[in-house]
This record gives structure tokens, C-alpha cells and sequence, in this order.
């Protein structure tokens, strides 16, 4: 079994900005390794500042159950504080800026 830890590519819309994001690394956090700022208050998926829609790949949460909905996830919305990427994404996120 490979154990060797992994990256996905995560491009950010409409900004257009792509960045690694490390299966060691939230979402949130391998973003601002890359310079960009995301919507962030608790880091901790409960006040779902970051909330944000994602256009397509996988994600897993590092905690048991994120501030989301069963209808949130099913339209794609993710809290990238508490998310790593398991796949390539793409990520609508119209108040990220670099930094």
C-alpha cells in the first residue's frame, strides 16, 4: 500500500489562481502557503465563514461532522477550514484575493 503523502492541484474562480494543497494541509490553509486569502474566521467548521462551492473534485473533513447541511453538501458546498483536497478541485470563491 502506498503511504506517501499526496497533492492535488486546487484552482480558485473566478480568480483563476491555482495552488498545491497537500493532503497533510487544509484547503485554507495550503491557500495561504500560496498567497491567496480565502473567507476565514474560526478555522474550525462551525462559523462557515469560508463556505464555498465546489465546481468539481473530492474532499474529506478532519473533523467528524462540518457545519454543513445534508442539502449544502449535496450542491457542492464545502468549509475549506476544515477540508482536504482528494482530488484535484475547482473551487468558486468570488472573495479570495492574493496576498
Amino acid at each position: 500500500m502506498d503511504t506517501s503523502p499526496s497533492s492535488f492541484t486546487v484552482r480558485v474562480e473566478p480568480l483563476g489562481r491555482s495552488f498545491d494543497a497537500p493532503d497533510s494541509l487544509t484547503i485554507l490553509e495550503a491557500a495561504g502557503f500560496a498567497n491567496l486569502r480565502l473567507p476565514r474566521s474560526c478555522r474550525n467548521g462551525t462559523c462557515r465563514t469560508c463556505l464555498c462551492k465546489m465546481v468539481s473534485g473530492e474532499v474529506k473533513y478532519t473533523i467528524e461532522w462540518p457545519g454543513l447541511t445534508r442539502e449544502e453538501k449535496a450542491e457542492g458546498l464545502i468549509l475549506p477550514c476544515v477540508a482536504i483536497a482528494q482530488a484535484d478541485l475547482v473551487l468558486d470563491v468570488p472573495d479570495a484575493v492574493e496576498i
